[in-house]
């Protein structure tokens, strides 16, 4: 992903901080801020923020799960696949 034309001074953000986050809102990409042209920061819409955490937490997951499977702790799909259908017809039942 090219950010290139979202790069803005410390002191644009000041001067059309209102302007730049209606930007970041409407085009869902961040903007990054420079401060004596050396990035320091992202301007980023919380939508896609909050995109990015989730995407982020499921990644991490995943990273937890495999780290679980590969020291001997994990369950087989199978085995797992069956518990979760005992446990739904059990509660169909009720």
């Amino acid at each position: 992903m090219d950010y290139t034309d979202g790069i803005v001074s410390v002191t644009t953000l000041k001067k059309n901080s209102a302007r730049l986050v209606r930007m970041a809102k409407e085009s869902g990409q961040p903007i990054v801020i420079t401060q004596n042209g050396k990035a320091t920061a992202v301007l980023q819409d919380v939508e896609s923020f909050q995109r990015l955490r989730d995407a982020l937490l499921l990644l991490k997951f995943v990273a937890k799960g495999d780290q679980e499977l590969r020291a001997g702790r994990g369950v087989e799909h199978d085995v797992v696949a069956s518990r979760l259908g005992k446990r739904h017809r059990s509660q169909n039942r009720a």
